[in-house]
């Protein structure tokens, strides 16, 4: 006879070197996990794409994976909060269930010349009044428009009428439910240069400037609150999906981070600084975008974002393209074996730049190379390269805010590594404060399935129970790790207009 008593919060996090699950008990803590890693598909220079199907097939065996290694039954999860790398989207057919194509990542930059002539257009202002975000290939808009007239070239014989459109969280949310629910959250929909931030629906001006058509658009609801259920075939149980939010958005979350002035920086693939701004739109005048933090029923809760599109990727492109490496957790060990980087400094724009550039012509180079640079010194420029771009979006959130900032909490795979923090907590000259748990964007998500689906009563008591696992302090090496951030600077100069 099968438990059905509910114990248990699934968190699904879909992002962009993979897809994860995670069971969290009532007190918040793992119970367990599945991993699998995903494929990243490089067609042409500068663009990424991911396979759906893959995507969806992942999330499945993820799912039923963490279920049987914990010996737990669907009926025991209470709910279930997905949260995914957000920009990456895709086009399907709803009468197949099947992509149409595969996924353009955040990271591709196939669109920039529309952007740029959107540019030219003098349609910047546009764009950004209404969805808080600057014009760059990075946002899902000029992706699904470039998916959009792919298909007219390659796929005539395809109905237009069926397609249906959205981020990844539309596409699992979908197959999740059995085709029955196509919608996303306002936090994802706020990635898209198709959402208009005031009111928090999509703008007909500008699916009509993108030409996207608005039946292929997905439902936009709060973050936290019902989505649907779960077809009951997939896994034995309907499990209700009762929050949605993107990547960045849910660490927030997790981080407690819901007062103005708090702040928290994701280390993954990219670098995300994420800063609570309260119910209102505050717009940044240094490059930063205006984002939906989450949303409830009742309230819109808005956010400041720096995004470095290149960081843990960095990492894992030493391992897989350099092959320097042989797993990320070797560059801490070779980093610690030299005292410097012997006068060698690395962009990481493999992907062009993010906050507060935003030039999609850059490109990632090493300058500074003399005859005596070996392997570690390379290692240790990149993790070096990593805690200078987050200094830039700091030093631009401190000119937009009153207050400097003081604390910087931190989550994510990169912020495992203790050289790359002390360096961090050094060039910024402030603590740096690492949780237990680094799996923040699952933990939010799971945080907000569980608070809307009553399983948590109190947000407040859920964050007061996270434990703080060590804070760096600026140490003796603080006054050099922030002399040569300005030699750092003018090697990201150079690096800028790089393709024309």
């Amino acid at each position: 006879m099968q438990k059905t008593t509910p114990q248990y919060i699934l968190a699904l996090d879909l992002g962009t070197t993979g897809n994860r699950a995670i069971l969290f008990n009532k007190n918040g803590e793992v119970v367990g996990q599945a991993y699998k890693e995903l494929t990243q598909y490089y067609p042409h220079p500068g663009w990424l794409e991911h396979d759906p199907e893959a995507i969806w097939r992942d999330t499945r065996e993820v799912i039923s994976d963490v279920l049987a290694e914990t010996d737990t039954f669907a009926a025991e999860v209470a709910a279930i909060g997905l949260t995914v790398q957000r920009e990456t989207c895709l086009l399907w057919d709803k009468t197949t269930g099947k992509s149409l194509h595969n996924a353009i990542v955040w990271q591709d930059r196939r669109t920039a010349p529309l952007c740029r002539e959107l540019s030219t257009a003098g349609q910047d202002k546009l764009i950004q009044e209404r969805t808080g975000l600057v014009v760059d290939a990075y946002f899902s808009a000029t992706k699904l428009a470039w998916l959009r007239d792919w298909l007219k070239e390659n796929r005539p014989e395809v109905d237009f009428n069926n397609i249906q459109a959205g981020t990844v969280d539309s596409w699992i949310l979908w197959h999740l439910t059995g085709g029955e629910v196509h919608a996303t959250d306002h936090s994802n929909a706020s990635r898209t240069m198709l959402m208009n931030l005031g009111d928090r629906e999509w703008d007909s001006d500008l699916l009509e400037l993108f030409k996207i058509p608005p039946n292929w658009m997905p439902e936009i609801k709060p973050s936290l609150g019902m989505f649907g259920k779960t077809d009951p075939g997939l896994f034995g149980a309907e499990i209700p999906i009762t929050a949605i939010f993107g990547d960045q958005q849910a660490a927030l979350f997790a981080h407690g981070c819901n007062k103005p002035g708090l702040l928290k920086c994701t280390y993954g693939t990219g670098c995300f600084l994420v800063a609570y701004s309260g119910n209102n739109v505050t717009r940044s005048q240094n490059q930063l975008l205006s984002t939906v933090a989450w949303t409830t029923p009742d309230t819109t809760n808005y956010a400041l974002e720096g995004a470095m599109f290149t960081s843990g990727a960095c990492i894992q492109w030493l391992r897989d393209g350099l092959q320097m490496i042989s797993n990320a957790a070797e560059t801490e060990a070779l980093a610690t074996q030299v005292p410097d980087t012997d006068g060698v400094y690395f962009v990481p724009a493999l992907s062009g730049l993010g906050a507060p550039h935003w030039d999609m012509s850059a490109r990632g180079s090493f300058q500074g190379i003399t005859g005596g640079v070996k392997k570690e010194h390379i290692v240790r420029a990149v993790l070096e390269s990593i805690a200078y771009q987050v200094k830039e979006v700091v030093d631009a959130m401190n000119k937009d805010g009153d207050t400097p900032i003081a604390l910087l909490k931190v989550d994510g795979g990169s912020s495992r590594n203790d050289f790359l923090m002390q360096f961090q907590a050094d060039v910024l000259g402030i603590p740096v404060e690492r949780p237990e748990i680094l799996d923040a964007t699952a933990q939010g998500a799971a945080f907000g399935a569980g608070l809307a689906t009553g399983f948590w009563d109190n947000y407040d008591d859920l964050i007061a129970k996270r434990q703080v696992e060590r804070t760096f302090k600026p140490g003796e090496n603080q006054a050099q790790a922030q002399a040569n951030f300005e030699q750092w600077s003018k090697a990201v100069e150079r690096a800028k207009d790089w393709i024309d």
